[in-house]
């Protein structure tokens, strides 16, 4: 199947050929003719399956189409909502990419960045705007920003909007759209939340789902070292070392441990920096940059920061922690072995981390191979020192609120 056979207008198909696209994802192969139609949608899939293209095609279709529209006034006939800077800035570059052949106009605002070069682009008017939450209210709120001309509404990562407590400015977003628009909503996962939110948002609408199993590809190739907690910064200098790695996205749970990750490296003699919420708009773009151009060959990044990270032939994903919620690891390694690119995903995984390797396999259904001859092994017998397990992450912030109010009575 082709783009061509999916009814997709020659503009588009000259742009989507600018850009190397072939032959559309299966994603893109549900959702785009159930989009031309003009239903809403409730998609479950994960990063890396080709999702942007997916709903923006069909809606830069539709409005290039609309006879009824008068473009000489440019009004926000799109809305796209992104939960970070990084993802919205990535769909904004993606639509202006699709569209380059359209007369439409796109931009993007986000928050941690003055707003002025932001709302000087809103005067001159635009018909596709894509928002992280609380810019977007805050400039409702003054006034540069009207959603009663919307006509195609997007809500993407829904489940990250929920884990950043965006919930209720969605809904307030949600309340200032008119009611007949055509709504796309997109999560990684339909847990009840989830679906209750979707709820308020769509109509009656079309689903599709992306199994995991279709996210990570065969052509991804993924490894596990069993190694001890501290031994991982180690091994990940003598595997990027061993293997001359070009380009490498490292994850790390926390923002200090992406910190220390980086410093290490750099170190070692490796170009890297650290990206998470910590971090400025500024430096956080500018490390971006720098990845994308290969001027800068290792990135390392927490999860919330590395959505919107997309980056052309990237060589490795390394899963420096594990994520203790499997849906996660689909995501870190979709960030590699993207269209028809290899790619290599390698994880580390401590003592304390063995269960979270179980529940990834499952998820995933398959084992994932291990790698038992490195210089750093570990037969799962060693203990992780108790302040080290005190700092562990674990399974959200109750416990990790619990463990630092005990940590406090005993300094105390």
């Amino acid at each position: 199947m082709t783009f061509q056979d999916l009814g997709i207008i020659d503009p588009i198909l000259k742009a989507l050929r600018a850009q190397g696209y072939e032959q559309p994802t299966p994603i893109q192969q549900q959702a785009i003719p159930k989009l031309l139609k003009g239903k809403d949608l409730l998609g479950c899939a994960q990063t890396g399956t080709g999702k942007t293209a997916a709903f923006s095609i069909p809606i830069l279709q539709q409005m290039h189409l609309d006879q009824d529209w008068d473009r000489r006034r440019r009004e926000i006939k799109c809305l796209i909502v992104a939960p970070t800077r990084e993802l919205a800035i990535q769909i904004d570059e993606s639509i202006s990419a699709y569209g380059q052949f359209l007369d439409l106009r796109n931009t993007v605002i986000f928050g941690g960045v003055k707003q002025g070069a932001q709302t000087r682009a809103l005067k001159k008017g635009i018909d596709i705007l894509t928002a992280t939450p609380g810019r977007l209210l805050d400039l409702m709120g003054q006034g540069y920003i009207s959603l009663k001309h919307v006509q195609f509404a997007v809500l993407d990562e829904a489940d990250h909007m929920l884990d950043m407590g965006f919930i209720h400015d969605i809904k307030k977003v949600v309340k200032q759209l008119p009611a007949k628009r055509q709504s796309l909503f997109f999560s990684a996962t339909m847990s009840p939340e989830i679906l209750k939110l979707s709820s308020g948002i769509l109509g009656h609408p079309e689903r599709i789902t992306i199994k995991p199993e279709q996210a990570t590809a065969d052509r991804v190739e993924q490894n596990v070292y069993f190694v001890t907690k501290n031994d991982k910064r180690k091994l990940l200098v003598h595997l990027l070392k061993e293997n001359e790695v070009d380009s490498a996205l490292v994850f790390s749970r926390t923002k200090h441990g992406a910190n220390r990750i980086a410093k290490q490296l750099d170190k070692a003699g490796f170009n890297a920096a650290a990206i998470h919420g910590n971090k400025s708009q500024g430096a956080r773009q500018k490390s971006l940059q720098q990845f994308k151009d290969g001027s800068l060959k290792v990135l390392v990044a927490t999860d919330i920061a590395a959505r919107g990270i997309d980056v052309d032939e990237l060589s490795y994903v390394v899963n420096f922690d594990l994520p203790n919620v499997p849906e996660t690891y689909v995501h870190r390694i979709g960030r590699t072995g993207r269209a028809d690119a290899s790619g290599i995903a390698l994880s580390f995984c401590d003592t304390e981390e063995r269960a979270y390797l179980k529940d990834i396999q499952k998820l995933i259904g398959q084992q994932i191979p291990v790698v038992k001859e490195h210089p750093f092994p570990d037969d799962g017998t060693t203990e992780a020192p108790r302040e080290q397990s005190r700092q562990r992450s674990g399974n959200g912030g109750n416990n990790r609120n619990s463990r630092n109010n005990n940590n406090r009575r005993r300094r105390s």
